[in-house]
């Protein structure tokens, strides 16, 4: 049923795509960023029936697959590159490319991982690997994270051929391996080190931001993220002579860790801001009621005032995530037997690092907490380098707000910088600026994400590939 609300929604958005068409938004090639539909989905469901998970499933026939789309429609050989590492057989990743007809122009990149968190058929209440549509959802694994955007990248591309778009700027198109699974073979690492040339691009698009939909369904803000923090692990380790539990000492190592752990819990890093949260901030404070909003838009005024930043990183965790640098515990192990003194106690602690801090600074600065010399602090595998967010300019921003405008008129649009990670950790430090904008609208909870049941709303899925059809469209073409 089409409500009034919704009509009116429709007019604006059809106005504003025909007021773009005009202008010659992206050449006179531009068709309807909805058709084709059928043709979407399909893709989608083949992507999402393919199991990817790093146990048991296959990102090469994932990118096989989506390589066969992209060859019938019409595209070469040499812009399609299925990239193995020898070594990771089943861990393939696609790269392919639709030329641009200026070369002066250099490409942008769409990015997207294709590999999926683990899911226990047992514990779902549908077959996390059959797409089921049930009553305006779409449930899998993978359904949201993220082949979601992949499928529209795909499409997209094919559609594009098809219609015989040529675009003035070159456009890549990259679906990678091994994000959901920290230490896995990364296909995203690996093309950026060994295969530079098949990604180089000017600029990136990627995951890492949504839409907020509230609890009746409403569109209340679309996200568009720049920088992320940085995850990192240590090791806090306590070692000891040990004996037997009937004479005990002071000096036991679960105890001295313990106390550790309780100086690091309740330590508050400094506060930091990017472009991003400060816009962030700016705008969540006119969609938050007092006495948080109007703290919101001090602390996006002034990053000084700790009053109000104290304020905003009570109110939420979420808010406090992408204020400060944030460290917690999460794993302990110890001990060798029920009746003796512990010899070596170990301490996992899980550090999100703000955009512009080294990961020793902030090994450093446990130590410093921890102020413990037999508390040792070890600095566990490094996922990537560090880097500071990329600039949110005009020739990011103007495109974005078009397209989002086009599809979502009246939607604020929100800067962002993510908590958690993407695989824009590789490609920011090698210089290829990633952004994360889906369009795809979702409820607080993240749709289920990485947890039981995930899903995505068939009209959400609808939307955000339209709004990314026209803003390719737009980038693409200057």
């Amino acid at each position: 049923m089409v409500t009034r609300h919704m009509a009116r929604r429709m007019a604006l958005a059809s106005t504003a795509l025909g007021m773009l068409m005009g202008a010659g938004m992206a050449t006179a090639q531009v068709s309807d960023p909805r058709a084709g539909e059928s043709e979407f989905r399909s893709i989608y469901r083949e992507l999402v029936e393919t199991n990817t998970t790093l146990s048991a499933g296959n990102c090469t026939l994932a990118s096989e697959r989506m390589a066969a789309r992209l060859r019938a429609a019409g595209f070469p050989e040499s812009a399609l590159h299925i990239v193995v590492e020898p070594n990771h057989p089943r861990e393939g990743n696609l790269v392919a490319e639709l030329t641009g007809s200026n070369p002066s122009l250099r490409p942008m990149l769409l990015l997207a991982h294709i590999d999926v968190v683990e899911a226990n058929r047992a514990d779902w209440e549908r077959d996390p690997f059959v797409l089921t549509e049930e009553n305006g959802m779409f449930y899998a694994r993978g359904a949201a994270d993220d082949k979601a955007q992949a499928a529209i990248w795909v499409d997209m591309l094919a559609r594009f051929r098809r219609e015989g778009y040529v675009p003035a700027r070159t456009i890549r198109m990259a679906l990678t391996c091994g994000e959901e699974t920290s230490g896995a073979f990364n296909g995203a690492e690996y093309l950026v080190n060994q295969r530079r040339e098949l990604i180089d691009a000017e600029f990136a698009l990627n995951e890492g931001a949504n839409g907020l939909l509230d609890a009746e369904g409403r569109h209340v803000m679309l996200n568009i993220q720049a920088g992320e923090k940085f995850p990192q692990n240590y090791r806090l380790e306590v070692t000891n002579p040990g004996g037997h539990s009937s004479r005990p000492v002071k000096d036991n190592a679960i105890t001295r860790l313990s106390q550790a752990l309780i100086r690091v819990g309740a330590h508050d890093f400094a506060y930091e801001t990017t472009d991003a949260t400060r816009g962030y901030f700016a705008a969540m404070a006119n969609l938050t009621p007092a006495p948080i909003g109007p703290a919101m838009a001090r602390f996006a005024a002034n990053p000084a005032d700790t009053a109000a930043a104290d304020m905003i990183a009570a109110a939420n965790p979420s808010w406090n995530g992408v204020m400060r640098t944030t460290c917690v515990a999460t794993m302990i192990e110890g001990g060798h037997a029920t009746n003796a003194l512990p010899q070596r106690v170990r301490a996992n602690v899980n550090c999100r690092i703000f955009p512009g801090t080294t990961v020793e600074q902030i090994r450093q600065a446990l130590i410093a907490v921890v102020n413990d010399p037999q508390v040792t602090v070890t600095t566990l595998e490094t996922r990537s380098p560090t880097s500071p967010p990329p600039p949110l300019t005009e020739a990011i921003m103007g495109p974005a707000r078009r397209a989002a405008e086009t599809v979502f008129p009246g939607v604020p649009l929100v800067p962002l910088m993510a908590a958690g990670g993407t695989d824009g950790a590789f490609l920011n430090p090698a210089g290829i600026p990633t952004y994360g904008f889906s369009g795809i609208f979702g409820s607080a909870d993240g749709n289920g994400a990485h947890g039981l049941n995930e899903r995505i709303g068939v009209r959400a899925l609808m939307d955000g590939r339209a709004m990314l059809t026209i803003l390719v469209r737009d980038m693409s073409s200057h």
